[in-house]
């Protein structure tokens, strides 16, 4: 089975991209799903441990823990060695399934693939991309964000320059759906003729 990594910052488009990805059939492991899921289940306990406060009823509270761990490298890098080996079980069970099924090819869809090393588990990348301006345009039309907030968040990420550099492929979503599920299909061909070269 051929393993795509899927990534791309903030406001590109890359939900949307990971949805027509499954329109073709393709399983799609979608990461930030996955941590919303532990932090309602399995990672409640350590995390709380970890930054006392952080949880309630429903499990972790994120503006909470995000008020204790955001601009503070260490105390990130501390809920990442919680979070990050619950993850990789998860993603390890569900490309076990995927290749069980006789899916062709699978996508890890993970936001911060470069930025944590995720490049090296997949057989090839795919970088979703907008010029700068539909990005932020996006962005700023979510409820609750701001132009700080947008800084910040984009600040933790590797800039898209850089992963454009180091995609295999680069998905443009900024033409519209028609275009991008036009993109998808090019990939899903070519990597059918590619060598997987997961490390």
């Amino acid at each position: 089975m051929f393993v795509l990594g899927l990534t791309g910052s903030i406001g590109m488009g890359k939900s949307t991209t990971a949805q027509l990805f499954a329109e073709c059939g393709v399983p799609v492991y979608d990461a930030d799903a996955t941590v919303h899921r532990l932090y309602a289940s399995e990672a409640v306990e350590a995390i709380e441990q970890a930054f006392p406060g952080s949880t309630g009823e429903q499990g972790v509270d994120r503006t909470k823990l995000s008020a204790q761990v955001v601009g503070n490298r260490q105390a990130m890098r501390q809920l990442e060695s919680i979070v990050h080996p619950m993850l990789r079980a998860h993603e390890t069970e569900f490309l076990n399934a995927a290749e069980k099924s006789g899916a062709p090819v699978a996508v890890l869809d993970i936001p911060l693939l470069f930025e944590t090393g995720a490049d090296s588990r997949v057989d090839a990348v795919v970088v979703v991309s907008a010029p700068h301006s539909v990005q932020r345009e996006r962005i700023l039309a979510r409820p609750g964000m701001t132009a700080d907030k947008l800084e910040a968040i984009i600040a933790r990420q590797m800039p898209d320059a850089d992963k454009r550099a180091r995609a295999d492929f680069v998905v443009d979503t900024s033409a519209g759906l028609d275009s991008a599920r036009e993109q998808i299909r090019h990939v899903l061909a070519k990597v059918a003729t590619m060598p997987r070269r997961r490390s």
